[in-house]
């Protein structure tokens, strides 16, 4: 595996505070986005008292090969425990903003979305002013599902179309380019007062051209933040690193998102979905969107 430039090199956490919140998240039977896929932001994010929840996992019913999380066909039946879990955790730590987040459950008629209802239902109960953040799969192209999670008022609508329509065949086999676009467009249609959220990965042998038209093609539904961050190649078995991306490039990305629409650019080498997604408290403020 190559060796990573000096841009992709973090700061040792402060395991104190890092310990503190996988102390919460085991009491509570937690999973987390940050531990499952080895986000490189783990000790930051930690330190800061922040985590994503990772629902109905750990294991996934897709393997897609850049992934980190497990394979598994028959992953185990929800547990009705985890929203109350959840909403437990995001109290103990005193969460102004979660994520929420989950694997895929192609196994489920629904992809989990009564379990993503019933997780925002326990936080608001205990935690009413928290902003809520959900990064959703693509529930097969599930679309009363889909309006079933917007029905419960999230403030972030997240669902990442990951790489370029060149590369689905290879990186992400068992999505659709074309269906994740239509999911947020569904979104805007159904919930316009929610903010719409997408997300790729770079540096997976994609051109600099087909990450502007992915741009291009998530404004044209009218996403409003985007977050583009460098592939981390988990181990030697996982999808091979093409190369990694110069901070200069992801500046060039960011100024033409943000010339195209977006209310909001997140692109460098360490952004993941999740990374400083407290921020978009700021961005509702200085956009607000009407509410029925």
């Amino acid at each position: 595996m190559a060796v990573k430039p000096d841009w992709l090199r973090v700061k040792a956490p402060q395991w104190e505070r890092v310990g503190n919140v996988k102390e919460v998240l085991r009491d509570l039977g937690l999973n987390t986005v940050c531990e499952e896929a080895s986000c490189p932001n783990i000790g930051e994010c930690f330190h800061q008292g922040t985590a994503t929840f990772l629902i109905m996992g750990p294991a996934c019913t897709r393997a897609c090969p850049y992934c980190d999380i497990d394979f598994e066909k028959k992953p185990q039946a929800l547990d009705p425990m985890e929203p109350i879990n959840l909403g437990e955790a995001v109290r103990r730590m005193n969460l102004k903003h979660v994520v929420i987040t989950s694997v895929n459950r192609d196994d489920l008629p629904d992809g989990g979305a009564s379990q993503f209802r019933r997780c925002i239902e326990e936080v608001r109960k205990l935690m009413p002013q928290t902003t809520i953040e959900l990064l959703i799969p693509d529930l097969c192209a599930n679309w009363e599902a889909l309006a079933s999670i917007l029905e419960s008022r999230p403030h972030v609508l997240n669902h990442n179309t990951e790489t370029v329509p060149s590369l689905y065949r290879r990186v992400r086999p068992q999505g659709d380019y074309q269906r994740s676009l239509e999911l947020l467009r569904r979104t805007r249609e159904i919930a316009p007062w929610v903010y719409t959220k997408s997300g790729i990965m770079v540096g997976m042998g994609e051109t600099d051209a087909e990450v502007r038209e992915v741009m291009q093609d998530l404004r044209s539904v009218d996403c409003d933040i985007l977050t583009i961050g460098q592939y981390l190649q988990p181990s030697a078995k996982h999808l091979t690193l093409q190369e990694f991306v110069t901070p200069e490039q992801f500046e060039s990305w960011r100024v033409a998102g943000e010339g195209m629409g977006f209310l909001q650019v997140v692109a460098s080498p360490l952004t993941r979905s999740s990374y400083h997604a407290e921020q978009v408290q700021a961005l509702m403020k200085l956009y607000p969107k009407s509410k029925p």
